[in-house]
């Protein structure tokens, strides 16, 4: 194993995330633009993995996030309190009556269904945690004085504001003096760099994190417009994804590169796997062929918290990337962004037992 951890006994928390946590506003079986009503949940992709490792797995987490200080604000918290995840934390920033000056993100999210695609449409400009800027949080009271042994974050907090990626530069700096992993999820968001440079500034803000990066993850389009990568997939196999991670890992100097395999073939029936590169070698999580879907938002987060679970606990590379693509796909069957699996049924989808009722 490439990765040397911090003992857990010298760490308050076993993963510190950086990112922003958003309210999710989910119409259920309607669209954004007809619904009378909304169900709520708290979601952001550096979060959800925090929370999964926390609530499915039983790990000590922490959340680094701000939020104006607001009902909506108050409202993201009582979910937060829910997954369990250390609000030590956060920054909670003065409320100026309208959010002029600093607001919480809102992000409205439709299922889909069949031939209809799931939709997406964030509210999140001027959010309070974009606002962040280098120096606002002392990572080596964080990582050395408290103590973590691993440290996420990724793409869509480096791309929500022009200081973001310096929040994330010096966390990633500080953590690997003082011996924390550190992965990362270039989770390219299109609407997010749309009117911050495009492809040209993604690839720049992520190319410029990449070097202090153990585990990197990521899917197809990720890889290629986040750093640059160009590959022909005409559809995303694993031979694909092999060829892919060939090209990064002669750049870039990552401990475990780690992706999904996902073929939506309608929006309710995806297939789906995983493939990890640690040591050398490509190691290849069960393919899942017709995963029926509910809700496939934060499929992905939940693969990475897997991994990284497994990878924090000492089990295999093969094994932890079988318990991360195992949760993302039971991630997947339920409402909301994050996880609402167990540890026993991820260990059961991970020895292929059968969906028959357990009573």
């Amino acid at each position: 194993m490439p990765l040397n951890m911090r003992p857990k006994e010298s760490c308050r928390w076993d993963l510190v995330a950086l990112g922003e946590v958003m309210l999710r506003l989910d119409p259920g079986d309607r669209r954004i633009a007809t619904t009378r009503t909304f169900d709520v949940w708290e979601g952001g992709g550096e979060y959800n993995v925090a929370r999964a490792l926390k609530r499915c797995f039983g790990l000590e987490t922490a959340i680094v996030t701000a939020f104006a200080d607001n009902p909506v604000g108050r409202l993201i918290q009582d979910l937060i309190y829910q997954g369990g995840v250390d609000q030590s934390l956060i920054r909670w920033v003065d409320f100026d009556g309208v959010g002029r000056a600093a607001r919480n993100g809102l992000n409205f999210t439709e299922r889909g269904f069949g031939i209809r695609a799931p939709l997406g449409c964030s509210d999140r400009g001027h959010t309070a945690v974009s606002q962040l800027k280098a120096g606002d949080i002392d990572w080596d009271a964080i990582f050395g004085k408290q103590g973590a042994r691993w440290f996420h974050t990724g793409g869509i907090f480096a791309a929500l504001s022009e200081t973001t990626p310096g929040v994330a530069l010096e966390a990633m700096e500080a953590a690997r003096r003082h011996g924390v992993v550190v992965s990362y999820d270039l989770n390219y968001r299109p609407s997010l760099w749309k009117s911050f440079g495009g492809k040209t500034q993604a690839q720049a803000v992520n190319r410029r994190l990449a070097p202090l990066v153990d585990v990197m993850i990521g899917n197809e389009e990720d890889f290629s417009a986040a750093l640059g990568f160009d590959v022909d997939f005409d559809e995303p196999d694993a031979e694909s994804f092999r060829e892919m991670i060939a090209q990064v890992v002669r750049e870039f100097p990552f401990k475990v590169v780690a992706t999904t395999l996902r073929q939506a073939t309608t929006a309710s029936r995806n297939h789906w796997g995983a493939i990890c590169y640690c040591d050398g070698a490509f190691l290849e999580a069960q393919f899942r062929k017709d995963l029926d879907v509910y809700d496939r938002v934060g499929g992905g987060d939940s693969f990475a918290s897997g991994l990284i679970y497994g990878l924090l606990t000492g089990q295999s590379p093969q094994w932890s990337v079988e318990c991360g693509a195992a949760h993302g796909a039971l991630a997947m069957t339920t409402p909301g962004d994050t996880s609402m699996a167990t540890l026993q049924e991820v260990v059961r989808a991970m020895e292929g037992v059968s969906a028959r009722i357990a009573r």
